[in-house]
């Protein structure tokens, strides 16, 4: 009767020919892990003078609500009111979105050059990894060559 081969020990040996540098993926995963962390930091401080810009528009468009809503003395004084609420939203509406877009261009900013250093430092760590493995190649054949 004819045995089957062992592939598991085949691979394992062929598998062994083949040096891995796990190094390289640790310092790829972390350096992902800490452009993610950097890209979270961003968007939530984004986020947060978001709210806070938010929040003072809302305090701001209540407090002149109320005004506009106490009793006036003439008729003429609520149709005065409401047009004077009407003028401070349009002012109000330019500056809070201008303050908004100053947000997002800040948060741009940063992302590009976040992402600019980032794309640096990996094409300088891609670039030690394929030396680093092009010098294991060279070794593990002549190794090979030398048998």
């Amino acid at each position: 009767m004819a045995k089957t081969q062992d592939f598991t020990a085949m691979m394992k040996d062929m598998m062994g020919a083949f040096p891995v540098d796990t190094k390289s993926m640790e310092d790829a995963f972390k350096t992902q892990a800490t452009l993610n962390e950097k890209l979270s930091g961003l968007a939530l401080s984004a986020a947060e003078k978001s709210t806070e810009i938010s929040t003072k528009w809302t305090k701001d468009t209540l407090s002149k609500l109320a005004d506009m809503t106490k009793v006036k003395a003439e008729p003429a004084d609520y149709a005065k009111a409401m047009t004077d609420f009407a003028s401070a939203q349009a002012e109000a509406s330019a500056e809070y979105m201008a303050a908004f877009a100053e947000v997002a261009k800040k948060m741009q900013m940063d992302t590009v050059e976040l992402l600019m250093a980032a794309g640096k430092d990996m094409t300088e760590e891609a670039s030690a990894a394929v030396q680093k493995a092009a010098k294991d190649a060279t070794t593990v054949a002549k190794k090979a060559a030398a048998k």
